[in-house]
């Protein structure tokens, strides 16, 4: 009997070799549009801070409506700015996998992630706009997880313009 390890081998799975050590200690050379697609990133990040200043405030003073009007969109600014391929999944000297963050702090990635709870605290909001609001911060913390998970992909083969290409027409 084999074990699963080899059975996925045997099935024709692919395996990929990992950056070993931290970022610091791994060569980065720059991937084939990597420029182009950062900068791409950090408009489209614009554009949906800009459409997230846009949408209606609310009617009272409330921690919610300033959270949303203000530092929302300065973390989705934030967000796409930060990202980057050379934080990417990596495993260590041992086999040990180290989740990589595609540039994002802890701060920003639960910023992101608490907008779902948030919406529901809005009801001046439409659903549609609340459902724009989750898609907007996963879409942005979709493509720095796409990054960390396989950035060669992400930039070389279009994904992340797609991401921005949804994110587009989700602010539209």
């Amino acid at each position: 009997m084999t074990s699963g390890f080899f059975q996925r081998l045997e099935a024709g799975v692919t395996i990929s070799h990992l950056p070993s050590g931290s970022s610091d200690d791994v060569p980065c050379e720059l991937w084939e549009g990597e420029e182009e697609v950062l900068v791409a990133a950090v408009a489209a990040g614009r554009r949906a801070a800009a459409w997230v200043r846009s949408l209606p405030g609310a009617p009272m003073a409330c921690p919610v409506g300033a959270w949303l009007a203000g530092e929302l969109p300065e973390v989705i600014e934030t967000a796409t700015a930060s990202l980057t391929p050379e934080e990417c999944d990596r495993m260590d000297a041992y086999g040990v996998m180290s989740d990589g963050t595609g540039g994002l702090d802890e701060e920003t990635r639960s910023e992101l992630a608490a907008v779902p709870c948030v919406v529901q605290d809005a009801p001046w909001l439409t659903p549609d706009q609340q459902v724009r609001l989750m898609a907007v911060a996963s879409l942005i913390a979709g493509a720095a997880r796409l990054l960390a998970q396989d950035p060669g992909t992400a930039i070389e083969h279009g994904q992340l313009d797609r991401m921005w290409a949804l994110l587009d027409h989700t602010i539209a």
